[in-house]
């Protein structure tokens, strides 16, 4: 007896030792996307995602995959990467019998968060694994290279080692000691590597999907406030959730902001374009992001103005926020919600604020120690939604 997550279900089955994985799926539960070719692991049209990780299907046992999520073809009939690959693949001809198509499209889809570019020997490479008898490959890397290519200029940036964190039989991932590469730590140890710096050297404009504004005030001169939002490790430790990666400069940040709702958890590893004006008390902060585990992106827009109240001696900080958000946490973001979260997120970081400029030690500090938590973000909305619901009964 098995226990198995596919394309997001349970399932439970009882299956003999000797079952291989894609047996399973097509024999008894009809998943016949799935193909089978040399059944030897060397074509790859049995190709599917384990744990997130493609892996063949026709040399695993499904034994093997007890408590594993499995995810075939039929799974990422909305996934976004997929659908950008299945139009790529019309349009550059990259099919014919299509077979191997399902095994390809799920490669391809690995390369796609793999790859900072669309060198086309990479992307040939990478492929290499999966056989085709019928188009000689030209439209398929051609249809790969476009996707990559689309993605990079929107802002999407490559995961490194595709999500990789630990090497092992297929869904090895499920063991209580997972084994770690050297390889793997060694580059885990690192700040940066190239791929990141260069990505975060060159973060783009773009234009935001919702855009809402806010403002502050805090008892302190606009010089004083400016100077401080200049210092970006004095930032960091004024926004919950938020840590630093490697050494920030004036121009630019790399960092990771950690955030829980429930049973959610994201890690939104990016980085940040920082502007600043002193003559206008003006800045911009253009950053972009992605988490591994939800295969969600984003990219976000801060501008900012320091305006003197009190005959100078307090500021009113006054904010625009923009935002796009893909992948699966874009389900979930509605626009009143994202709206009031963001609400409260800039009330904690104007009392850290004011905090820091007071000498008073601000909780949670730029090592990420204070996580910006959901759920008391979500009973501090619910409760003021509560309130305004019985003030609109009453009248009052």
């Amino acid at each position: 007896m098995i226990g198995l997550t596919v394309n997001t279900r349970p399932v439970k089955a009882s299956v003999e030792p000797r079952t291989h994985l894609a047996d399973f799926l097509r024999d008894n539960l009809n998943l016949t996307g799935t193909h089978l070719g040399c059944e030897h692991g060397v074509c790859g049209a049995c190709t599917l995602l384990l744990d997130d990780m493609p892996a063949r299907s026709c040399i695993t046992y499904a034994v093997a995959c007890d408590g594993a999520r499995v995810t075939t073809i039929e799974g990422l009939d909305n996934d976004e990467i997929a659908t950008e690959l299945r139009a790529a693949f019309t349009r550059e001809h990259a099919l014919q019998c299509g077979y191997c198509t399902p095994g390809m499209l799920i490669a391809a889809r690995d390369i796609v968060l793999r790859l900072p570019t669309s060198d086309e020997h990479s992307v040939r490479v990478g492929m290499s694994g999966n056989l085709c008898r019928c188009t000689g490959y030209v439209g398929i890397v051609r249809a790969v290279r476009t996707v990559i290519d689309q993605r990079r200029e929107r802002g999407i940036t490559p995961i490194p080692g595709g999500g990789r964190q630990a090497l092992g039989p297929a869904g090895s991932g499920n063991a209580t000691n997972p084994v770690v590469s050297e390889t793997t730590a060694r580059a885990a140890a690192k700040t940066e590597t190239p791929d990141q710096i260069s990505v975060a050297m060159a973060i783009p404009n773009f234009t935001p999907a919702k855009v809402f504004e806010d403002q502050f005030t805090v008892a302190f001169p606009p010089a004083k406030v400016f100077d401080m939002l200049g210092d970006v490790a004095q930032v960091a430790a004024c926004l919950p959730g938020t840590s630093l990666i490697g050494t920030p400069t004036p121009e630019r940040v790399e960092g990771m902001i950690r955030v829980k709702l429930g049973p959610i958890s994201a890690n939104f590893r990016g980085a940040a374009r920082i502007e600043r004006v002193p003559e206008d008390l003006t800045g911009r902060i253009v950053g972009m992001g992605s988490d591994q585990r939800s295969r969600s992106s984003t990219q976000g827009e801060i501008r900012y103005r320091l305006v003197p109240i009190e005959q100078g001696a307090a500021t009113r900080v006054e904010l625009s926020i923009g935002y796009s958000l893909k992948g699966m946490l874009a389900q979930i973001a509605r626009d009143g919600l994202v709206r009031d979260l963001a609400a409260r997120l800039t009330a904690d970081f104007a009392r850290n604020l004011d905090r820091h400029l007071s000498g008073v030690p601000v909780d949670g500090a730029a090592d990420g120690s204070q996580d910006l938590n959901g759920v008391s973000l979500l009973i501090g909305l619910l409760r003021r939604r509560v309130q305004e619901t019985i003030r609109r009964i009453w009248g009052r």
